[in-house]
């Protein structure tokens, strides 16, 4: 074997220098990216708006698959992706009914949640087949989420959604005297703001939108874990503040969303009136939005006079509930919610 030539202090400085700067190198390379991301995401909700979505979808994937095994053997009727408009998939509804129903049921018309900016109606599509196990026609809806489309556009789709369900409720099994505004989060500000735009004449004239079906045809409101008040939603910081404004700039096309029209008129705790339907609404204790949002919309119902029942959990309990815990049904407090929710829409529907 060949000895090999002793290593001086010159060939050893080098060796050990090498991977240090093949370290300041890749460091350098990173915080190249990082400064690009930043810079582009000062100029462009997108990225922000991306890496949010990423984390609802899988989020939300979850959930459901957790829903699922919840979801009875009730015989149902499916009729998926029906196409209420022409933006493709953007707007479509999946409709569910009892197999055993001979003729049209009440409805619950669902709008998923997602910060306005992802989810979709596969991700409550469990929840609404439990609903309609129980005697109700139930609806999910799509509509075009940010940076994709921009304020008010969902709006202006949901009410063409209505006014599908309307002209087509025999099809669908559809009572349409009788019809169930719901959602969850974003989905449940957004229900808010339609149910606000069918009972307030001046807020309908305000959004230049013409109310696809009359006050006397919707019965009530199903409100969980929603977001009512932009101006306080503003305040945040934090992880929460960075998400929900990342969000709501990707939603409005503008990052002055809290100061301009976008926000004044996507706080529906400022606009609902005495005329506002009946509404069940709840929100986790582990929800810095109940506190925030869901309590002080109700609280403002009931000062109008509003017939409001609420699912409120204290503050000390345990476990914290935490966002969209309705859909969490291995919790027995999700399950209380259900039940609950049952006997709202049973208490102000008829079959």
């Amino acid at each position: 074997m060949t000895a090999s030539a002793p290593e001086n202090e010159s060939t050893r400085t080098k060796n050990v220098r090498r991977p240090w700067r093949r370290t300041r190198i890749a460091v350098g390379c990173i915080a190249a990216v990082a400064a690009v991301v930043a810079v582009v995401g000062a100029l462009s909700p997108w990225p922000s708006a991306m890496i949010i979505r990423a984390v609802f979808t899988k989020g939300g994937d979850e959930t459901a698959a957790e829903m699922d095994k919840h979801v009875p053997d009730t015989k149902l009727t499916e009729t998926l992706d029906v196409a209420y408009g022409d933006k493709g998939a953007d707007t479509t509804m999946d409709v569910f009914a009892p197999a055993s129903a001979a003729g049209p049921l009440p409805t619950i018309v669902w709008i998923h949640g997602g910060a306005w900016i992802s989810g979709s109606k596969e991700n409550v599509d469990p929840y609404l087949r439990i609903l309609a196990g129980e005697g109700y026609t139930t609806i999910a809806l799509n509509y075009t989420i940010g940076p994709e489309g921009v304020y008010p556009l969902a709006v202006h789709q949901l009410n063409d959604a209505l006014a599908y369900i309307d002209a087509h409720a025999a099809e669908l099994g559809v009572d349409a005297s009788q019809i169930v505004l719901a959602g969850d989060s974003a989905g449940a500000q957004l229900a808010s703001q339609m149910a606000t735009l069918v009972t307030s004449p001046d807020y309908a004239d305000l959004m230049d939108i013409t109310p696809a079906i009359g006050a006397d045809q919707l019965v009530a409101t199903v409100l969980n874990c929603g977001v009512y008040d932009l101006a306080a939603l503003a305040e945040l910081d934090g992880i929460a503040g960075w998400g929900f404004k990342s969000a709501m700039w990707a939603y409005s096309g503008t990052k002055t969303w809290a100061e301009d029209a976008t926000g004044a008129t996507m706080s529906t705790v400022d606009w609902v009136t005495k005329d506002f339907p009946t509404t069940y609404i709840s929100g986790g204790n582990g929800d810095g939005l109940t506190w925030l949002q869901s309590v002080p919309l109700a609280q403002r119902l009931e000062e109008l006079g509003v017939d409001v029942t609420t699912q409120f959990w204290p503050a000390p309990h345990e476990p914290a509930l935490p966002h969209e815990y309705q859909f969490h049904l291995d919790l027995p407090e999700a399950r209380t919610a259900l039940q609950k929710t049952l006997d709202f829409l049973d208490a102000h529907t008829t079959r």
